[in-house]
């Protein structure tokens, strides 16, 4: 039996490879990031970037195979420090990539910790630049059920194939 590819099931999220390229344009904008209603705190660090592979049976028997790159944030206040500019985390990724290999199309998660409260994994939503800062907004990563992900986004698009423009005198009442 073959894995399954689940890099489609969750399109909304972003990968390494357009989260770089979007802060490429802005390179000295600050990189602020967004999780729980809050930006982080201007003296953040990213403390640990690293690589897997995982592979893993789902509840519905099916094998899964799939790359995650995960980006640690620890969000401190730290002298008189700023935001990161967008091109110093370009930076840092560009040198973990001369020891680390980075599958830039991998899901992509953060773990973001105060160093008080327990490390929490979120997802990156797309890069916005606004107000002269580049901002990513963090969402909790929750568990999910492998299977039903594929088919409801199997069954949207159905639906979108049904009821589209096109088709909507078809099959649409």
């Amino acid at each position: 039996m073959n894995a399954i590819d689940n890099s489609k099931v969750q399109a909304e999220e972003i990968n390494l490879r357009l989260l770089l390229n979007v802060l490429a344009g802005d390179k000295d904008a600050p990189l602020v990031f967004y999780y729980d209603g809050q930006p982080v705190k201007p003296g953040y660090h990213i403390t640990e970037v690293k690589a897997g592979r995982f592979s893993a049976l789902d509840c519905g028997a099916n094998p899964e195979d799939w790359t995650e790159i995960f980006i640690q944030l620890w969000d401190i206040d730290e002298g008189e420090r700023t935001h990161m500019p967008a091109g110093k985390f370009h930076a840092i990724i560009r040198k973990v990539t001369e020891h680390v290999e980075l599958d830039s199309n991998a899901k992509l998660t953060f773990e973001v910790s105060d160093g008080v409260r327990p490390m929490q994994l979120y997802c990156a939503g797309m890069p916005v630049s606004r107000g002269g800062a580049v901002l990513v907004a963090l969402s909790p990563r929750p568990a999910s059920c492998k299977p039903r992900d594929r088919w409801l986004a199997e069954e949207n698009r159905k639906a979108a194939a049904c009821c589209g423009p096109s088709a909507e005198s078809r099959c649409c009442a």
